[in-house]
């Protein structure tokens, strides 16, 4: 892990409750916590100058969208991206998905859900419950980005938004 990506995963507040949305004020609890380290992400972000998404979500806290970038030789890729809160959460981390990059890489599946399982996931599940989303973004869909974006550029199979 470069020093960079330390710096900046030090800043996002660990959550402590373990919590999913079936645990009623439990769940209210943690999803403080979530915003609390969601925040603390992106004001990081942007004083370093790597903003990269914003994301929120449904009443309940249960359903999750928003945008994510990327910058390729100066040129700004924008995606949507969702995903769901499963029932097992916080032990089981949430599957972050990229609709419309759906079928152009090998690292994702159906619906655009983008493949963590050989790198992120085992960091998750010895890290839960203090790892949320702003850390799945940080240490998930940060590291695929920077990997798959580029390699999807040079292929010639997603353009910059208009």
């Amino acid at each position: 892990m470069d020093d960079a990506t330390k710096s900046s995963l030090k800043a996002i507040p660990l959550c402590k409750t373990k919590a999913s949305p079936r645990d009623g004020d439990l769940w209210i609890e943690r999803l403080k916590e979530e915003y609390e380290a969601i925040i603390a992400a992106v004001q990081n972000n942007k004083d370093c100058d790597r903003d990269w998404f914003q994301l929120e979500s449904n009443e309940r806290g249960t359903k999750w969208f928003g945008k994510c970038w990327y910058f390729h030789n100066m040129v700004k890729y924008e995606f949507d991206v969702e995903f769901d809160i499963p029932i097992t959460y916080p032990v089981t981390a949430p599957e972050i998905a990229l609709p419309e990059l759906d079928g152009k890489t090998a690292k994702m599946y159906r619906g655009g859900k983008i493949c963590l399982s050989e790198h992120f996931k085992p960091l998750w599940a010895r890290n839960t419950p203090k790892f949320g989303i702003a850390h799945a973004f940080a240490l998930g869909l940060g590291p695929w980005m920077a990997v798959e974006i580029p390699d999807l550029i040079e292929k010639g199979l997603i353009q910059p938004k208009a």
